[in-house]
Formats: C-alpha cells, structure tokens, sequence
C-alpha cells in the first residue's frame, strides 16, 4: 500500500512516498504541479493521502487528490491516542502537530523534545505518557539575518548559506552578525534542550527543519550528543503515520 503526504511550508513543499512506512520517494518542490501529482499518482498506484500546509487554502489540492485516491483530511482533531492539551487548536500548525505523531510513532512511551529549525523554529514536547502541552515558536536563522537588516539603518543583510558549518569571531561586521546569530541561536537551542532535561528525563531530542544540519553539527560534541536525533522526514513521517491511525 503506497501513501502519498504533502507537507507545504513557509517556503517550500516537501511531498513523500510510503510504502508503508518505509520512505521509496522525496522531493522538495517550489511549487506543486498538478500533472506532476499525477504521474507520481499512477507510478507509485497511490491508494491514499494526506495533507499539512501551514498557510495556504489546500481546497483546489485537496479536490484534485480526491479524484485518484483516498484523502484524509488531516486536523488537529486526529488525535489518536495522544493527550493533546493545548488550548487552542484551530491555531496549532498542522506541521507542529504532524511531529508530535511521529514521535509518539516512532518513539513510544518516550519524552520527546521536537526542534524544527526552518523559517520559524519550533519547540514541542511529548511526554513519555503520551500528553502534549504546546511548546514555543522563535524566529529562524534567515528571519533573523533579515531582522537585523530590516530594522536598523546600517547593518547589511547577510546572506548566509546553511551549508556553513563554523560560527565566525566577530572580528568585522558581517561576521559580528553571523556571530551573534547563529551562537545566538545555539545558545537558545542548548537553553531549552537544559530546561526540558531537568523536567523530562531520558529525554530524546529530535532534530529536523531545513537548517538542522547546522544545529546538528554543533550539538554532536556538545554535553547533548547522546540525546540528539536527526529526523529529517519527522513531518512526513507523522503525515504518513495519520492515514493509519
């Protein structure tokens, strides 16, 4: 049985192929294209699929999904068999919620600590009884380059590559600003990687998001390294865990 998930993001789509849960096809895309789809569709011979989009109306993809095969509209509603306690649901972002499942999935009975970092990076706790509370959203490593810029009258946009894997000294401008991101955004990332250990133990931490390549390089010689893991499918894999649930 072969699922197809969409997850559409801040700035592009990630879409996947299961046959059952093991991962056959991935693609990140710009922008979806319906003959695209549907080549993929009679390839894979699609039997179901989901959706996670974090701002776009999915009405027309949803629609069109609906033609060849077995959608599951996904919400926050899908709950399974997780406590969810946040208070307001019809906010939770549907890539958020995504993550909790496959943590609960993938690591049962485990206390998860879920970092996304994308164009917002995310931090979501899961319980090792299965209770999510909500976690806190900061801005990512390009908002916060374009912040610098945007607000102050001086300071350039620095275009940083998240292939880079060293935090420069701040021996000139344009390295004072990688230096005060990006080991500001470590510092961050560690803050709440201590917090969440002192109120979970055995805690798991999972790492995904665009830019978790980065972080995963500085955190593998950290006190942390034992608790990190790098899922970088996590969406996916909570979208493709919603169709069986």
């Amino acid at each position: 049985m072969h699922n197809l998930v969409i997850d559409i993001g801040n700035t592009n789509s990630k879409l996947a192929v299961f046959n059952q849960k093991e991962l056959v096809h991935y693609e990140r895309l710009k922008e979806l294209d319906e003959a695209s789809l549907k080549d993929l569709i009679e390839k894979y011979q699609i039997q179901n699929a989901t959706v996670s989009s974090v701002n776009k109306d999915i009405k027309e993809l949803s629609d069109y999904l609906k033609q060849f095969v077995n959608y599951i509209h996904f919400t926050t509603e899908i709950q399974g068999k997780i406590k969810n306690n946040y208070q307001t649901l019809s906010t939770l972002g549907l890539d958020r919620w995504a993550k909790v499942i496959a943590a609960h999935c993938l690591y049962p009975s485990k206390n998860c600590l879920m970092i996304d970092a994308g164009t917002c990076i995310t931090y979501d706790v899961l319980t090792a009884t299965n209770e999510y509370f909500g976690g806190s959203i900061s801005l990512g490593i390009k908002m916060r380059f374009e912040a610098l810029n945007h607000y102050t009258g001086r300071l350039p946009l620095v275009n940083w590559n998240n292939e880079e894997n060293n935090i420069p000294e701040g021996t000139d401008t344009i390295n004072a600003i990688k230096n005060g991101v990006l080991q500001g955004i470590l510092n961050e990332v560690e803050g709440f990687i201590s917090l969440e250990n002192k109120r979970n133990k055995d805690l798991k931490v999972i790492i995904t998001g665009g830019d978790a390549d980065f972080l995963n390089m500085q955190l593998k010689n950290s006190i942390f390294a034992t608790q990190i893991i790098h899922e970088p499918y996590l969406v996916l894999k909570g979208l493709n865990e919603v169709i069986t649930l």
